[in-house]
């Protein structure tokens, strides 16, 4: 495959990665930005990162575990949001590996084999660094819960892992008008939004009109991701794709509500 249409292939993944991975829209794109365009001045770079996705994201590791050790260690400039702020602070609580390891064998689906050499390790101890992230993460408070979706199987399977991540269900909602008057009337500390709705509105709508009322932290739950994976607008930092692993969920819930707030869509 030519160099160019696998970049295009794998890009999207590797942007919602280092989303997740520095909890920011702007800061993961802006170390996946840097790789480029090392890799435009750096032939052998270009090179590894052409081999495959493994390649690409062990590059990146290289990377982002550079310049986090940077902003923690040297600072950063003074002007940062209260989202870079937090996510910041917590960088600096939990070891880069543990969440690093976390977000590969979930949110991207790696095998430990695979993760271990992104993040240049021995297999074997992939394992214990995830058990370690969830740990430090599931620390965080418990929280309430709004539901956005129009299939009741799956709503229904939503409301079971959340419960079973210490989480309550305040409200379910199958359209945007009732996403919208769900979220006013119980002020939830996390939402789970699909796209397509059962009126045929729009789950993205939704959540804009949410966002409106309320910085909210977000996972978008659904089967249409290039719906939002366009690059034309801002786009979601948690985004996880039907058919769901539950694992995989759990890991963007507790990233979301690990730095507590989302990007606005708008």
């Amino acid at each position: 495959m030519p160099f160019r249409q696998a970049l295009a292939e794998r890009l999207p993944l590797l942007r919602r990665y280092a989303r997740a991975l520095t909890g920011s829209q702007q800061s993961g794109d802006a170390y996946v930005r840097e790789l480029l365009e090392a890799a435009v001045d750096d032939p052998a770079l270009r090179d590894e990162i052409g081999i495959g996705r493994v390649a690409l994201y062990r590059a990146f590791s290289r990377l982002w575990t550079r310049g986090h050790i940077e902003m923690v260690h040297q600072g950063e400039p003074a002007k940062r949001s209260g989202l870079e702020s937090a996510a910041q602070w917590h960088l600096e609580r939990i070891p880069p590996e543990h969440r690093q390891a976390l977000l590969l064998t979930t949110l991207e689906d790696f095998s430990d084999r695979d993760a271990a050499e992104i993040l240049g390790i021995e297999p074997e101890a992939v394992a214990a660094l995830v058990a370690r992230a969830i740990t430090e993460i599931d620390a965080e408070s418990a929280t309430e819960v709004l539901i956005i979706e129009d299939e009741p199987l799956i709503a229904m399977q939503l409301e079971e892992l959340v419960a079973d991540l210490g989480h309550a269900v305040v409200a379910t909602a199958s359209t945007r008008s009732q996403a919208v008057e769900a979220f006013t009337r119980t002020s939830p500390g996390l939402v789970l939004a699909d796209i397509q709705l059962a009126d045929q509105s729009s789950g993205i709508d939704a959540v804009e009109d949410i966002l409106k009322v309320a910085a909210v932290p977000i996972v978008f739950v659904t089967a249409y991701p290039e719906r939002l994976l366009t690059g034309e607008r801002p786009e979601p930092t948690y985004l996880v794709t039907k058919p769901f692993r539950e694992d995989t969920l759990r890991a963007a819930i507790s990233q979301a509500l690990f730095f507590g707030s989302t990007r606005p869509l708008h």
